[in-house]
């Protein structure tokens, strides 16, 4: 036996069960990897609830283009941005014009910036939505920002997000081994701060990435002082091996794919970087990467299955 721990992305998601079965179906659709065939448990981290009111209705993954287009990435109210000041609002600049959006201001628009060649990373009528949620996600996590995504409920989201991961990933632990977290997006972040960061979190086995922005400085700045490029590996928790899946044209980790240069072990690269070719105009897609013949072959291996 093993276990997996899911960690999501940004944007609203359907409820936790229902999102972790939409998990489950993407790695084992089309001769995949199944893991109840496999006898590999899993569990899913989530934390959409501390940032929406209730969860999408629909069962589907919401960072497909599909799901994005209709209702996975709810507009959201940019009236936090007014108020950022100094080091906040540097930073939510700077990631703006990383991924690909022009100056941003709290009353107007977010405009993608002009693509080079014919490489378009964001579809424009998707763009704004995906910005304002990207960037409102990030800020209030990095800077621990108080919120209330309902009546009644009230959060400082680091603080909440943190607590609930760690205690998923501790229930994680006490399952048969190997126990690998596989995460996406956001997530990526939010499960190498706990890492790297909160004493509190179980060692884990084994690390997957994808669609992973901790390539890019202005996260691993608010990661400081435990980052650091010589020896950003989360080593004290982290067991074995750290895989990283980008594709190129995926927006989040398009500026900066690759982590082995940035999250060194003793100065020593270990993290190993894998491309995996998605398809379409939306390469952020979780669905997609979990369809990888890549990312199912290496995962199985982490977990010890024969596979195909």
């Amino acid at each position: 036996m093993a276990h997996v721990t899911f960690i999501h992305g940004i944007g609203n998601k359907p409820a936790v069960e229902a999102l972790r079965s939409s998990w489950l179906t993407s790695l084992s659709d089309s001769d995949g990897l199944d893991f109840a065939a496999e006898d590999v448990s899993s569990s899913m981290a989530y934390w959409a609830d501390f940032m929406y009111a209730e969860p999408l209705s629909s069962s589907r993954a919401a960072e497909s283009l599909e799901a994005v287009e209709k209702q996975g990435i709810q507009d959201v109210d940019m009236g936090w941005l007014e108020t950022a000041e100094g080091e906040e609002r540097e930073l939510v600049s700077r990631l703006a014009a990383k991924i690909g959006a022009a100056e941003v201001a709290a009353a107007e628009p977010i405009r993608p910036t002009e693509a080079p060649g014919d490489e378009e990373l964001l579809p424009p009528f998707m763009a704004e939505r995906f910005l304002r949620t990207f960037l409102r996600d990030v800020h209030h996590y990095l800077f621990n920002e108080r919120f209330s995504p309902r009546p009644a409920s009230e959060y400082l989201i680091r603080d909440a997000i943190r607590e609930r991961v760690v205690e998923t990933l501790r229930q994680g632990a006490q399952q048969p081994g190997p126990h690998v977290v596989i995460s996406h997006s956001m997530g990526t972040v939010i499960v190498y701060d706990c890492l790297k960061r909160v004493g509190a979190t179980p060692r884990v086995d084994a690390l997957v990435t994808v669609g992973c922005p901790l390539g890019l400085t202005e996260i691993q700045d608010q990661l400081k002082p435990e980052w650091s490029r010589p020896n950003g590996f989360p080593t004290e928790r982290l067991g074995g091996r750290w895989l990283n899946v980008y594709d190129r044209l995926d927006v989040v980790a398009a500026a900066d794919p690759k982590l082995a240069n940035d999250y060194r072990r003793e100065g020593d690269e270990v993290v190993v970087d894998l491309h995996e070719d998605n398809y379409g105009r939306w390469r952020h897609d979780i669905g997609k990467y979990l369809a990888g013949p890549k990312l199912r072959t290496e995962v199985a291996e982490l977990l010890g299955v024969v596979w195909p």
